[in-house]
């Protein structure tokens, strides 16, 4: 049996969206000091299997490494700077480990959602490393992270390792397959450009008893309009801007 929902309605976009260095525990804090009680992030495996905060399949764009992050062990990425390309004031800032993450989330009471980013070829490798994880560094807390993908054999790879985690399917374009997908999928939520969720959407998620989650959106006007059409969750870059009180 899935866990209580685990996150509250405003979360910060990779930690603290573009205002520190994104998937770090710099960002985290700083989303915290705006009021934040929640992050989404993103998680992939190094070469030897550890679960680690990265975005994007390269090194290139916001570390110190370059070329695909999946060919370097933990050891050697631990190694990486992976604040400097931010500003100097974060220069030094490590990529940190998902139980890194997890320690400073359990100890401040923060929701989490994590999205599996799995390396070419390891979506299900990536789900079920990324459950078996969680499950351990969760274990007898009860605030799960929610793991979501827009990778479906990733989630359903979590789903099958460890199906007592809430799980989100993330869509970024139309497609008739999600009611289907996230059903057997067994989704707490569904998560979408923000762009794709109108009322009849919200309608559609909340059908499924799921909650109806969107990002990233930084614009006040339409965060006023997905609140009044009953949206459940948003995921967004412009911690001062909006108060998530």
């Amino acid at each position: 049996m899935t866990k209580p929902w685990p996150l509250p309605f405003w979360i910060a976009h990779r930690g603290a969206g573009k205002l520190a260095p994104e998937n770090t525990l710099a960002a985290f804090r700083l989303g915290a000091a705006h009021g934040y009680r929640a992050f989404e992030c993103d998680v992939r495996l190094s070469h030897d299997g550890r679960p680690f905060l990265l975005h994007d399949d390269k090194l290139n764009r916001t570390t110190s490494g370059r070329g695909p992050a999946g060919l370097l062990s933990w050891h050697e990425l631990s190694r990486l700077d992976a604040g400097g390309w931010h500003s100097r004031a974060y220069a030094g800032e490590p990529i940190p480990s998902l139980e890194t993450v997890a320690a400073y989330c359990r100890r401040n009471g923060f929701g989490l959602n994590l999205e599996l980013k799995p390396n070419p070829g390891q979506d299900e490798e990536t789900g079920r490393v990324v459950a078996l994880a969680v499950r351990e560094l969760w274990a007898g807390s009860e605030r799960l992270p929610l793991l979501s993908s827009f990778k479906p054999a990733a989630v359903a790879a979590a789903q099958a390792a460890a199906p007592e985690l809430p799980r989100g399917l993330l869509i970024d374009k139309a497609r008739d397959s999600w009611t289907e997908e996230a059903k057997a999928l067994g989704c707490s939520t569904v998560i979408t450009n923000y762009a794709l969720m109108d009322r009849a959407m919200v309608e559609a998620v909340h059908a499924l008893g799921m909650k109806a989650l969107v990002y990233t959106v930084n614009d006040e006007s339409v965060a006023r309009w997905l609140m009044a059409n009953g949206l459940d969750g948003i995921i967004t870059d412009t911690v001062d801007k909006f108060s998530p009180v």
